[in-house]
């Protein structure tokens, strides 16, 4: 991992390894990425700052950090995840309390050798052999965060076109930008249907730029959207705070949908917009088809 200063988040990502363990047996043992995150939150007792220093684009050092000690712990083989993204203790997770993180890192060290060895070894083309150091979750950060660095040079013009063709093809119709100056930050409008039965009004707000949206930003969304919507939606490029995501699901007021920097790449990368997703082809030799000939 790359070495950077943290001003408020201290832990590194093997002091980690514990909290998660807790966290999981907290949740029964299995959870989302988010849910874990929150427990984490709980266990070390972090405060906002530090819940929230940016590691990179979008990205906060706690999620990252976690990111890589879910990885490390599944090679260990204490957990395993879904292809929907919720994590779980293996049966081996379930026998233990706690872990030493020397021991972790060296078993997966050891690991990762092997395997790259093989991997050589079996190469036909050892020169070309492209070794992996950073697990797939880790991965995905990257180029989230190429993606969102595109976004933020494009025109504000243009962005707005994006997030009104994004929102088209998430299903909403009658999608318009205004963008509007003292509107209290909404930036157009659109019509969600659901199930062809119900249809909500919905308010939007597109923030691009690298950087955190507060809960000032929320509030201040909210009161615009007063008599004109039913629901309201905020994007941004870049994050929101853990006390604006509160604010935004906060009892007796109107909720708020939120989508960060990194669900909105996601999103475009499952749309295949400005995204395109390679498959690499690998061709085995069937020697013994040859044999039989």
């Amino acid at each position: 991992m790359r070495k950077e200063m943290d001003k408020y988040f201290k832990y590194k990502y093997d002091d980690l390894f514990n909290p998660i363990i807790k966290a999981l047996k907290d949740l029964g043992d299995s959870g989302s990425v988010t849910e874990i995150e929150d427990e984490v939150i709980k266990v070390l007792n972090l405060t906002e700052d530090a819940i929230n220093e940016i590691h990179r684009e979008s990205t906060t050092k706690l999620t990252y950090r976690l990111a890589w000690a879910r990885n490390y712990l599944k090679r260990y083989g204490l957990l395993e995840n879904s292809s929907r993204g919720v994590w779980a203790l293996t049966e081996e997770g379930q026998k233990i309390s706690e872990v030493k993180k020397e021991e972790v890192k060296r078993f997966v060290v050891k690991k990762d050798k092997e395997e790259r060895l093989e991997r050589v070894v079996k190469s036909t083309d050892i020169e070309n052999t492209k070794i992996e150091d950073k697990p797939q979750e880790i991965e995905e950060f990257t180029w989230q965060d190429k993606l969102l660095e595109k976004i933020r040079t494009i025109e504000p013009a243009q962005f707005e076109r994006l997030c009104q063709r994004l929102l088209r093809e998430l299903g909403f119709v009658n999608v318009e930008v205004t963008g509007k100056s003292n509107d209290g930050g909404i930036d157009g409008k659109g019509i969600i249907r659901i199930g062809e039965v119900l249809s909500f009004h919905v308010v939007f707000q597109a923030k691009r730029y690298q950087g955190t949206v507060s809960p000032s930003i929320i509030r201040d969304f909210r009161g615009a959207m007063d008599g004109r919507a039913e629901k309201g939606l905020i994007m941004t490029t870049g994050s929101f705070s853990r006390e604006a995501k509160k604010e935004a699901q906060r009892d007796g007021a109107k909720q708020i949908d939120l989508i960060d920097g990194n669900e909105f790449a996601e999103k475009l990368k499952d749309l295949r917009l400005g995204v395109n997703v390679e498959l690499v082809e690998e061709v085995k030799i069937k020697s013994d088809w040859f044999k039989n000939l």
